[in-house]
């Protein structure tokens, strides 16, 4: 499992592994079979909402000494564009192309979504203004 998070704490837990650090985030590994991992779910598992069990990912978070990542939308979507970009041009993605993979939905398909919401965006902040 990954998370993305702007800070860690010095120490981690050995059942998780920083990765890579970007521009304002960091790539965090998480073994989520580590037997200390699946008691810390149990731990903080609560009612999220009514009829929905789960582990609030603030909570996980808080408990870890993760601080998350509270860029605004326009942000998230300048960075998955970058993400995208990148797989896109990565050797291994181009290999799989290569090899006779077609998924029902492509890397151009993702862009396009994203466009489509970065467009929306700005529509409603010009009618906001």
């Amino acid at each position: 499992m990954k998370l993305y998070t702007k800070t860690i704490p010095q120490i981690l837990p050995d059942w998780v592994t920083a990765v890579t650090k970007s521009t304002d985030l960091f790539e965090i590994e998480i073994n989520d079979e580590h037997p200390s991992f699946q008691s810390l779910l149990e731990e903080l598992t609560t009612e999220i909402e009514p009829g929905t069990i789960g582990v609030k990912a603030r909570d996980f978070c808080s408990r870890l000494g993760f601080e998350m990542s509270n860029s605004n939308l326009s942000q998230l979507l300048e960075q998955a564009q970058t993400l995208i970009s990148l797989i896109a041009w990565h050797s291994d993605y181009k290999q799989l192309l290569e090899t006779g993979y077609q998924p029902d939905l492509n890397i151009a398909d993702a862009q396009t979504a994203l466009t489509y919401l970065q467009w929306e965006l700005e529509q409603n902040r010009e009618t906001s203004d």
